[in-house]
């Protein structure tokens, strides 16, 4: 099965600069859904080992449109240098990715 949906990763502190970030991702149809996880990074960060409570963000969409999910995430990102990863998708429920190609389908247009 081939598809262009992709999931696409990211993390972030402050809930108000995340929900700035997943706003704007679903207002220009970027995303069909986001989802928010608390999750505790164990990170190296310029020469220091840091531990940070965060939010994982799933980010459902589509593989042509991660170029515009990830410039939206760098602009609005409260981090220096955010984590932003695209992990495709092989397989899934036909009906659910179908209806992630819908909602993001008229992404472009919006912008």
């Amino acid at each position: 099965m081939s598809t262009d949906a992709c999931v696409v990763l990211t993390t972030f502190a402050g809930d108000a600069n995340g929900r700035q970030i997943i706003d704007t991702l679903l207002e220009r149809r970027l995303a069909a859904c986001i989802q928010v996880l608390p999750i505790q990074s164990y990170y190296r960060w310029k020469g220091e080992i840091n531990c940070d409570a965060e939010k994982l963000v799933l980010i459902k969409t589509r593989r042509s449109l991660y170029s515009q999910v990830e410039a939206t995430i760098q602009k609005a990102h409260a981090y220096e240098t955010p984590e932003i990863i695209q992990l495709p998708v092989e397989a899934g429920f036909a009906d659910y990715l179908n209806w992630i190609d819908v909602e993001c389908s008229d992404a472009a247009d919006v912008e």
